[in-house]
């Protein structure tokens, strides 16, 4: 009986790590070309819901920006 257990419980194991997928926890990240007269506020207000000010703070941090300063032609990367 125990062995069945145990043999149960290692082809549960074995298929599990088969067939395990990316769970997208970090989501889907999408790039953005910087346009002339944008703004990471006009930025966040048209590719995020809610106050822009949390989308914000994440553009800056995945981008390692250091302020709020972008130019166009920049590429970055929307959370």
């Amino acid at each position: 009986m125990f062995a069945k257990v145990i043999l149960l419980a290692t082809a549960a194991l074995v298929a599990w790590s088969v067939l395990a997928r990316p769970s997208g926890a970090h989501g889907h990240k999408m790039t953005y070309r910087v346009q002339a007269y944008d703004t990471l506020w006009t930025i966040a207000s048209a590719h995020y819901g809610g106050d822009p000010r949390d989308a914000i703070w994440k553009i800056e941090h995945a981008n390692k920006l250091g302020g709020a300063t972008i130019r166009p032609g920049q590429v970055i990367v929307l959370p």
